[in-house]
């Protein structure tokens, strides 16, 4: 009987998710629970949730301010909550409505300055995150990974 450990099966299930595998997508779920706990943490004196953050770095990312559908379909939510994030952002003079040029009844989210500055202070929250992270990794090791990170995030099957 082979080991679970040493990858080698002969068996029926050869070939099939093995032991080692489902290790790793436990090891995933527990690192992307504890990073976004430590953005979180970092993100608390900007008094941001991480749902508002989401949403800034999407506005951002546009080419042109994107109406609240197409952000309820970026965030994979129901237009409602879409109202909400933006009606906190809006109060904190992150973002601001605006009518669409060609279509009055469409309204578009755009950044404002304070937003602009907030994202720059978002990056830095999660750059410390990451680093709470990623403290106790070589700079060799944080290459590895990242070429690891890169190849499952921008390889087959990609969305977005």
């Amino acid at each position: 009987m082979p080991s679970p450990h040493n990858g080698t099966s002969t068996g029926p299930r050869a070939g099939s998710r093995t032991a080692p595998d489902a290790d790793l997508a436990e090891q995933l779920v527990r690192l992307t629970r504890r990073m976004h706990r430590a953005q979180k943490r970092h993100l608390e004196p900007l008094a941001l949730t991480p749902a508002q953050s989401r949403l800034l770095r999407i506005v951002a990312h546009c080419d042109t301010p994107p109406r609240m559908a197409d952000l309820a379909a970026r965030l994979d939510v129901v237009p409602r909550a879409v109202t909400t994030l933006v009606d906190a952002l809006e109060a904190a003079d992150a973002v601001r409505r605006v009518p669409d040029p060609t279509n009055r009844r469409v309204v578009r989210i755009e950044l404002t300055e304070t937003g602009r500055t907030t994202l720059g202070a978002l990056r830095s929250a999660r750059r410390a995150a990451a680093e709470d992270i990623l403290a106790p990794l070589t700079a060799d090791q944080r290459e590895v990974l990242g070429g690891l990170l890169a190849t499952l995030v921008d390889g087959p099957g990609r969305r977005c």
